[in-house]
């Protein structure tokens, strides 16, 4: 091993805003907060998404090769519709053509990053 993931690290215009809808997505409470710079984590604090401000910020956009996604989170959840309703109540976006496969949908949070919800049956087939 070579190292462990420290942190993911999203940036974005405003970072108490945008952790403001993980922390409910993910129920991660913050442990650092400041203007510039926001971090949420597990209770034994070995999980991390920490939140930067970024000036000129541009989002990226679904599909679109001029402002390509460079990464994504996968957030497991148990009902799909349900969970659905709770994002969108946050602030996300349901992407189109994001209702592919089987317990997965691709959503936007609220300053443009995907993300998707995924359920049991579309890590192991027929779960």
């Amino acid at each position: 091993m070579i190292g462990r993931l420290f942190s993911l690290v999203i940036d974005c215009p405003d970072p108490s805003e945008l952790a403001g809808f993980y922390e409910s997505l993910l129920s991660m409470p913050r442990v650092e907060d400041s203007p510039d710079y926001v971090v949420l984590a597990d209770p034994a604090g070995t999980q991390m998404v920490t939140f930067q401000r970024v000036g000129d910020y541009r989002p990226p956009s679904w599909r679109d090769p001029e402002r390509p996604a460079r990464a994504h989170v996968d957030v497991l959840v148990g009902d799909l519709d349900v969970a659905q309703e709770q994002v969108l109540a946050l602030g996300a976006t349901l992407l189109e053509g994001s209702d592919k496969p089987v317990g997965y949908r691709v959503y936007a949070d609220p300053v443009g990053h995907p993300f998707c919800l995924i359920t049991q049956e579309s890590i192991v087939p027929g779960a």
